[in-house]
């Protein structure tokens, strides 16, 4: 890949749409995806601060959230089920996603490599900011749930009931604060929050 690029693949991030698998009253791109992401990984970093006394970087977890599916580009969204269908196949996928990132800077110039490569994938540096991002990126999906089936789609009931499911194996406290004061709001609509 050319140097200089990065940026204009970036923006084709809007083209690159989730849930494949399923029938959606209104697709999603990983674009939209990446931004309720990155707003959600944010609030998750508040929260641990202000009502748990950590001292996570809610700015440094919304960052990680702009770029966590920028792989996609190249890879193109793989469903879930297929994703994690066994170690196999989440390994070698794993893989292919490392290639598409070192690609994907390969748009840079050298010197600014540095900066963008630990906000596209895990890292063990920072495994547990990547903790909250898998947090953020699950609400996120829990969200798609609930919109899709407040539109009357209920190819995502079972798609819901396994997200909760996964939320709530995380057995973070900053995600069930989420869960109990902010997700009930998704269900409403404009004028029930006036």
């Amino acid at each position: 890949m050319k140097e200089n690029q990065f940026f204009a693949l970036m923006g084709r991030m809007k083209y690159i749409n989730r849930w494949g698998l399923m029938r959606n009253t209104k697709m999603e791109n990983i674009c939209e995806h990446s931004m309720d992401v990155a707003m959600i990984a944010h609030a998750l970093g508040v929260i641990n601060n202000v009502y748990y006394g950590g001292s996570l970087n809610p700015d440094r977890l919304a960052l990680m959230g702009m770029y966590h599916d920028a792989t996609e580009i190249i890879t193109g969204d793989m469903p879930t089920p297929v994703k994690y269908y066994n170690p196999l196949i989440r390994n070698a996928y794993k893989e292919v996603e490392s290639v598409a990132k070192d690609e994907l800077l390969e748009g840079l110039p050298k010197e600014m490599r540095p900066f963008y490569a630990p906000v596209m994938q895990d890292t063990e540096r920072e495994a547990v900011m990547w903790l909250y991002v898998k947090a953020a990126d699950k609400l996120s999906a829990l969200v798609k749930c609930i919109e899709e089936r407040s539109m009357g789609n209920q190819d995502f009931r079972k798609a819901e009931e396994a997200t909760i499911k996964s939320i709530q194996d995380m057995k973070l406290p900053e995600v069930n604060f989420f869960l109990e004061h902010f997700i009930p709001a998704y269900g409403l609509t404009l004028d029930d929050s006036k």
